[in-house]
């Protein structure tokens, strides 16, 4: 039996205090034996997952969604993992590595271009340009993303490409007693966002699609545009956008189970991949996107798992949902062919078995090899 190769993860925010695509990702990568490193507001170490433990520095401030603790230093110096694998963007977590990696390999993760914070790219450049210099593998989540993104076409040589996978169990079987009563509160068939309410997620487009839908559309999540979303559906009147806020995973999963299809109106590069599309997948719903030129479009196959429209188009996210609405059968199918991309391609399993083969790669040893 091959041994698998522990790493130590880096990132800004994890489990359970921020519920985020990136953070699901990196549990799932890490989980069954792995290291996680982060910053909260309360410090600490405890074990999130059978074998996978995270160790939390305080966070001592953030800017523009930049988090700092300077004890992540410290906890990096002392880990004792042969393999580093952070994930980008994140500034402080690059300077972080440069200070306390101790020249063991390095595996990043490229989740997103920098999109939003033009100004503070120009003065981060140099120490990102010798970071990624220092990187033994740069791993992208899509084809779609090396292609488009300039930043990863001039370390070409280095990208590596592994989709995101989600295991079963990540969303646990919703409870009888969720199931009848969000029913009872919002039916069946509703079309249905998941996620953090950030500024690339599209959500005024959605909402604006809302007028004339006929249909209910709910907002499970929390997050920094969750007053101007809710300040927009008061302003246009609309009865049928209802707001969730947090929701556990098994409310989520009796979400999915009764919606109608999932509707993902990420507009901007920001949004690379998409960990709701994924789960949507799993959940054999229908999907509805937006062609950005990342990795959503590789998620949701348009025509065969969904609709996948023109990004920032009221009318084109109305037509996509009235479709589905209004075609049963088709709906029906697409869901189909979205349960069996997901077993092909976006299990946990695999996505942990391609970075297992990384990890062995850059440390140089053969698959048999007890590292």
């Amino acid at each position: 039996m091959v041994q698998k190769v522990t790493a130590t993860h880096c990132y800004r925010t994890f489990l359970p205090e921020t519920q985020g695509g990136v953070e699901q990702a990196i549990f799932q990568m890490a989980r069954g034996g792995g290291e996680v490193l982060s910053l909260s507001s309360r410090p600490g170490s405890f074990e999130l997952d059978r074998g996978l433990h995270v160790r939390v520095s305080r966070r001592w401030f953030s800017i523009k969604s930049m988090c700092f603790g300077p004890g992540l230093i410290l906890d990096m110096w002392r880990s004792k993992a042969r393999v580093l694998h952070l994930h980008f963007p994140w500034p402080f977590g690059d300077i972080v590595y440069l200070l306390a990696g101790r020249r063991r390999p390095l595996i990043v993760t490229y989740h997103s271009d920098v999109v939003r914070q033009k100004w503070l790219l120009r003065l981060y450049t140099p120490f990102m340009n010798r970071f990624f210099a220092k990187a033994d593998r740069i791993v992208a989540t899509s084809e779609q993303y090396v292609k488009t993104s300039e930043f990863l076409k001039r370390w070409k040589h280095k990208v590596s490409v592994i989709p995101l996978g989600i295991d079963e169990d990540a969303l646990p079987l919703a409870t009888e007693s969720d199931l009848e009563r969000f029913e009872r509160a919002y039916g069946r068939g509703y079309m249905l966002f998941v996620g953090v309410l950030r500024y690339y997620k599209g959500l005024e487009y959605l909402i604006r699609a809302a007028e004339g839908l006929g249909s209910r559309i709910l907002i499970a999540g929390v997050g920094p545009e969750e007053r101007r979303m809710r300040s927009l559906v008061r302003d246009l009147g609309l009865t049928n956008v209802e707001f969730l806020g947090f929701v556990s995973e098994k409310e989520k999963s009796a979400l999915y189970q009764l919606c109608g299809a999932v509707v993902f109106p990420s507009h901007l590069r920001s949004e690379a991949f998409g960990v709701t599309l994924i789960e949507g997948l799993m959940a054999g719903k229908p999907l509805i996107s937006c062609e950005i030129g990342t990795g959503t479009s590789f998620v949701n196959q348009s025509g065969v798992t969904g609709h996948v429209v023109q990004p920032a188009d009221v009318n084109a996210l109305r037509c996509a949902m009235l479709d589905l609405i209004d075609n049963q059968g088709k709906a029906r199918d697409m869901g189909l062919a979205a349960r069996k991309r997901y077993e092909e391609l976006f299990t946990g399993k695999v996505m942990r078995a391609s970075y297992q083969k990384l990890y062995r790669e850059v440390l140089g040893c053969d698959e048999g090899e007890v590292v």
